[in-house]
């Protein structure tokens, strides 16, 4: 299945909660790079995790030290 991230989306890893929220950098083919709260950058393999969206406001996201 086909992940619609674009740079700057905020994810979730769903098997690592305790890396946090995470700010997408790169998509590039199924590779995602993604910044996350508690484990820094990360690539990750879409074609074998399906990271979760999280859809908030500017104002969380910035509480979370991301733009």
């Amino acid at each position: 299945m086909k992940q619609f991230l674009e740079p700057g989306n905020l994810v979730k890893h769903p098997g690592k909660a305790d890396w946090g929220l995470g700010q997408v950098q790169s998509v590039i083919d199924d590779r995602i790079t993604v910044n996350f709260e508690h484990s820094g950058k990360v690539v990750i393999n879409a074609s074998h995790v399906f990271l979760e969206q999280v859809f908030s406001t500017r104002v969380t996201a910035r509480s979370h030290g991301y733009r």
